[in-house]
């Protein structure tokens, strides 16, 4: 599927064009630049169609539906306008900004679930500014889980760079609440949303998962901290013993350098920044957001509006070309794992 961009085989991608006035519009522009460089299969902006104007001076070509996108794709961006936000100046969200980022949302949402898009690509937000208008949700993850009927914490939320995956365990929480959060049943159902996942999305049949410890040295038996001996081990031994093949806890300051990362195929933390950080420091620009546990495919570039450069001319669209890609290869296994399993297809 990854090279059939343009050929009529599989819906084109839907891509939320996010803020206005961060640099979603100017790193999908690019991206599109680079469709032929990078192999990017079909895609569609939902959004502002006149925003890009300040932002990104590439041409544009209004669609009405997403199979007029396959038509123009070569020739210029489709994008799918759905409202004017009025004026936009770079770096500053305004209530209008958030409305259209809100409409884009709601719109390549329901696109994707009904297959008009094979894939739900999601450009960043002002959180803010949509707490403003009345966005009730943490985030546009927890939106797109609603929307697709899935009870909200059956949502995991996946990290990854070409040779990095991880899974935090949590995720935006204070640290000191941390070690609540870690239940036997929060922790079990994260290994086994990732495994499905490995299997279904990534054409991992015998995936191996490793687990970070929460404390220093993974507690040192005990030494620095229960956890790991109360909560992950029984989780590990119980998860092995059905046929799992889980390692650790692991001191997660020995887990990342290239030799530990090749032992498994997702690393699951305890915490955001325990995934994070290693993931960020090896894959900067092309890390990706993978939401597992959903009916469509949803990624996104894993970085925010960055207003601080936006209309600059500068923004790298690295990660937006990782998270069309990745939404290409999910797309690609997928497919393959109904065709040759069909019997044992399972959500994430």
């Amino acid at each position: 599927m990854p090279n059939d961009m343009g050929s009529g085989k599989s819906a084109p991608f839907a891509i939320s064009a996010g803020d206005p006035a961060g640099i979603g519009p100017e790193i999908i522009g690019k991206a599109w630049q680079r469709r032929n460089a990078d192999n990017l299969h079909c895609f569609f902006v939902v959004g502002d169609a006149h925003s890009f104007a300040a932002h990104w001076h590439g041409p544009i070509a209004k669609i009405k539906n997403p199979h007029e996108a396959q038509d123009c794709f070569q020739k210029a961006l489709p994008i799918m306008h759905i409202g004017d936000s009025g004026p936009v100046t770079p770096a500053i969200a305004t209530t209008n900004g958030a409305q259209i980022a809100f409409r884009a949302l709601e719109t390549a949402t329901s696109l994707a679930r009904t297959g008009d898009a094979s894939a739900l690509i999601t450009a960043p937000v002002s959180k803010k500014q949509l707490y403003d208008i009345g966005f009730a949700y943490p985030g546009q993850t927890e939106f797109i889980t609603e929307k697709c009927d899935i009870v909200r914490d059956k949502a995991i939320m996946m990290l990854a760079g070409p040779g990095l995956r991880v899974v935090p365990i949590t995720t935006h929480i204070a640290l000191n609440d941390v070690a609540k959060m870690l239940t036997q049943d929060r922790v079990k159902n994260h290994i086994i949303a990732s495994v499905n996942a490995l299997k279904r999305s990534f054409g991992i049949d015998n995936p191996t998962i490793a687990i970070a410890g929460l404390n220093p040295h993974a507690g040192e038996n005990g030494e620095m901290g229960h956890e790991e001996i109360e909560l992950l081990i029984p989780c590990i031994d119980a998860l092995n013993a059905n046929g799992y093949t889980i390692i650790g806890p692991l001191s997660a300051d020995t887990m990342f350098h290239a030799e530990a990362r090749a032992r498994y195929d997702v690393a699951l933390c305890c915490y955001h920044d325990q995934a994070l950080i290693p993931l960020k420091t090896l894959y900067f620009h092309e890390a990706v957001n993978i939401t597992l546990g959903l009916p469509i495919i949803r990624t996104s570039p894993d970085h925010g509006t960055a207003f601080n450069i936006a209309g600059q001319n500068i923004a790298r669209p690295d990660s937006m070309i990782a998270a069309i890609k990745m939404a290409a290869q999910i797309a690609m296994h997928r497919a393959n794992f109904v065709q040759f399993t069909p019997d044992i297809m399972a959500s994430e």
